[in-house]
């Protein structure tokens, strides 16, 4: 009681610096509350939510990098390693039409999301983001997915990848290569039509170059170049071999791409000895 004496005995003796202490002390409570808010992540696996286009960059002559905002420059997309996003737009006759995407950002990555996105004359989807300009928005819901990735779930992680399905396989790496508790070694084989077609590679190289003990990639082309010093051709049984982690319980390979090339690529990691559970397919 006399303690509460002294208090309001000195706050009818120093009015202006208590009021002082309280707006701070109401200022900081406010902005607390506001940053608890904007660290909730965006996605909602429920229901589907749009984001506004703010920037599209070329990359090359069909392919094209789209940045989204996050409402909120503090917010993370909140999309474990491993898992994608469900894009939902309208085509010319009204329809719905549904495709699965994995962004090229992590959840470090604030206030925004970026996705590499090949545009393909008879994709639905694909045809539909083209016509985007920055202003318009995108309905995304997530997370989705099977693969849920741990850190040294495996020793080695190999993985294959066609075209538009490195972008997994770029998330996943990313994130196993900047986690200083994490020593997965990864090998990527990749394969495309032409050198023009290779998606991110300037992103793959850079990982490469940062941690040559712990990532390598080998970029495989239909029609290569004549000074080309990758493989030719389609990924085969012998590079698989040659360049992944042997099958066994600390292995495990990754696969994402065009259906004809995926089946292909189950076929040689079966004849390889790869299990079952060994093999994934995005």
């Amino acid at each position: 009681m006399a303690d509460m004496q002294q208090l309001t005995q000195l706050c009818l003796a120093n009015p202006v610096p208590v009021i002082v202490a309280l707006v701070v002390v109401i200022v900081s409570v406010v902005l607390a509350l506001r940053g608890s808010k904007a660290a909730k992540p965006f996605l909602d696996p429920q229901q589907f939510k749009p984001l506004p286009l703010i920037r599209i960059d070329r990359l090359t002559h069909n392919t094209k990098r789209f940045v989204f905002a996050l409402p909120d420059p503090k917010m993370c997309l909140g999309l474990p390693t491993g898992q994608h996003i469900t894009f939902l737009a309208k085509d010319d006759e009204g329809k719905d039409v549904y495709r699965p995407y994995t962004p090229t950002t992590d959840d470090d990555t604030l206030g925004q999301v970026e996705f590499v996105i090949k545009v393909y004359p008879s994709g639905k989807m694909t045809q539909i983001m083209d016509r985007l300009v920055v202003g318009d928005t995108m309905l995304m819901k997530g997370p989705r997915g099977r693969f849920q990735y741990s850190r040294n779930m495996k020793k080695a992680i190999g993985m294959i990848a066609g075209g538009t399905g490195v972008t997994p396989m770029y998330q996943v790496a990313a994130a196993i290569l900047k986690d200083p508790h994490d020593t997965t070694r990864i090998s990527l084989l990749f394969g495309n039509l032409t050198a023009d077609d290779i998606l991110i590679k300037q992103e793959l190289d850079a990982l490469a170059e940062a941690h040559p003990k712990r990532f390598s990639v080998y970029y495989v082309l239909n029609t290569p170049p004549a000074s080309w010093d990758g493989g030719s051709g389609f990924i085969t049984r012998d590079m698989i071999q040659q360049r992944l982690a042997a099958p066994g319980p600390d292995s495990l390979v990754l696969c994402c791409g065009p259906k004809p090339m995926t089946d292909a690529m189950k076929g040689h990691l079966d004849s390889l000895g790869y299990s079952e559970d060994c093999q994934f397919q995005f």
